[in-house]
């Protein structure tokens, strides 16, 4: 009876072992199941997430963050909607039908809710397929509104002008520009050696011009100094008397005895030439 009883219970034992193992596998097989099937996505910073229903795009757009799928049904394909750069070479001719060949570069990102159209009508190659031929037939039309010229001392303007003209462009496709900068400007080699021609012809000009204003302004000074020269010349004439030039000659007549040694002037001869005042008395 009791072997009975053992064996019941070794029985028992083994059956919850092979339940509890199937349990196990089952909850493996559906961890597994679970990871092949992923239905939870992780949109990421800066980017938005297309919804696909068995291929077909659907209306609204998930954000940042975690999101469930339908498995198998639908696919999730993420869009990057943060600011990107292009730079584009472009080749036009400007008013007086000088050649053009500049660079542009374009900051621009897509509209964040309507990423669903762009991957839905442009995919995700908007560079090559939209921004840079519109960056192209833009900078082509409002170039040739200016002569070459103008480009260069208008740069500013004319910037402005394509980056307006860009922003309408891009914005029918869901593509916003977030600023444009026009990278160089370069034309033909003979444009550039007659502008480098002009400036140094410019240049020597106004070297010339500044030689002038120079010339003439010493002569000026020597004009003005010779007037007050002479107007000095003529106060000193009208203060000059008989007293003045007595006195001057005293002056001088006494600082010549403060300097004199006590000692005659001697001749070739050794003689001193000392008049004799009594001789001459005399006579």
């Amino acid at each position: 009876m009791e072997t009975n009883h053992q064996s019941l219970n070794l029985y028992k034992i083994k059956g919850n072992i092979s339940g509890l193992i199937k349990m196990v596998g089952f909850i493996a097989i559906g961890i597994i199941v679970f990871m092949i099937l992923n239905p939870f996505v992780i949109v990421g910073a800066g980017e938005r997430g297309v919804v696909l229903n068995f291929g077909a795009v659907q209306p609204h757009v998930l954000g940042e963050g975690i999101h469930f799928r339908v498995p198998i049904m639908q696919r999730i394909i993420k869009m990057d909607v943060t600011i990107h750069k292009s730079q584009t070479d472009a080749e036009s001719v400007s008013k007086d039908l000088q050649d053009t060949k500049s660079t542009m570069a374009v900051n621009y990102h897509i509209a964040p809710d309507q990423a669903n159209w762009v991957y839905q009508n442009i995919k995700q190659e908007y560079t090559e397929r939209i921004i840079d031929p519109s960056v192209q037939e833009v900078v082509k039309a409002i170039t040739a509104r200016y002569t070459a010229v103008e480009l260069i001392t208008q740069r500013e303007k004319v910037r402005a002008e394509i980056k307006d003209l860009l922003k309408s462009r891009l914005s029918s496709y869901n593509i916003l520009v977030d600023d444009f900068s026009i990278v160089n400007f370069k034309f033909s080699q003979l444009f550039e050696q007659a502008i480098e021609a002009k400036q140094t012809a410019e240049q020597l000009a106004l070297k010339a011009q500044r030689d002038l204003e120079r010339i003439k302004i010493e002569a000026e000074q020597k004009v003005a100094s010779a007037r007050a020269e002479a107007e000095s010349l003529r106060l000193q004439k009208e203060n000059v008397t008989p007293q003045l030039i007595r006195l001057r000659q005293i002056e001088a007549s006494i600082r010549a005895i403060d300097k004199w040694d006590g000692h005659l002037p001697k001749i070739n001869s050794g003689a001193v030439p000392f008049i004799d005042m009594k001789s001459m008395e005399q006579e």
